[in-house]
């Protein structure tokens, strides 16, 4: 049974980051990605998706929107020979509906999500990798106990701070496979 996992973020790590992208039209894959994926998968990796929506608190675009294009985006993978064995999403905002809501624990740097994947499929945090393009993939990662936190550059400007909290900065998750290469 797989003990292991990469956490792959979505908008910057995936796809490229349009803003709130939630139409397959506006989806435009970061250049390797499906190589990357199979890359991990053929290192008998499970590949799961987290990922904050805070579109769908801020009424850009429903949470029906949100799951049609996840299940377009999931077969494009499939097409491409990728397995995405979840996705998950925190809908939640710090601005926006209930307390309980603003003050949720799955919007990263909370490890809410990454948890979740832990837990349903029985994954051993030390074995995982998180693939994010953000300061709080990587805080939510080192609060999961994930083994290895992979910072892309392929989506935000980042400081140098934020680099430090990474194990290995990459120019984007294509780098995965030059990386076996080595």
């Amino acid at each position: 049974m797989n003990t292991k996992a990469v956490f792959l973020d979505r908008d910057g790590v995936i796809n490229v980051d349009h803003g709130y992208v939630h139409k397959p039209e506006d989806f435009e894959f970061v250049d390797g990605i499906f190589e990357a994926c199979r890359h991990f998968q053929s290192l008998g990796y499970l590949l799961i998706v987290v990922t904050n929506q805070s579109g769908i608190a801020r009424g850009m675009y429903s949470e029906q929107q949100f799951q049609d294009l996840t299940e377009w985006m999931v077969g494009r993978f499939r097409d491409e020979g990728v397995e995405i064995s979840r996705v998950y999403h925190c809908p939640h905002h710090p601005d926006y509906g209930t307390e309980q809501e603003r003050h949720c624990h799955c919007r990263k740097p909370a490890p809410g999500m990454i948890e979740q994947g832990l837990e349903a499929f029985a994954l051993t945090p030390e074995h995982c990798v998180m693939v994010g393009d953000k300061r709080s993939d990587m805080e939510a990662a080192r609060a999961a106990g994930l083994g290895r936190k992979i910072l892309v550059k392929s989506g935000q400007t980042l400081n140098p701070a934020d680099l430090e909290l990474a194990d290995e900065v990459w120019h984007s998750a294509a780098e995965a496979v030059q990386q076996a290469h080595h």
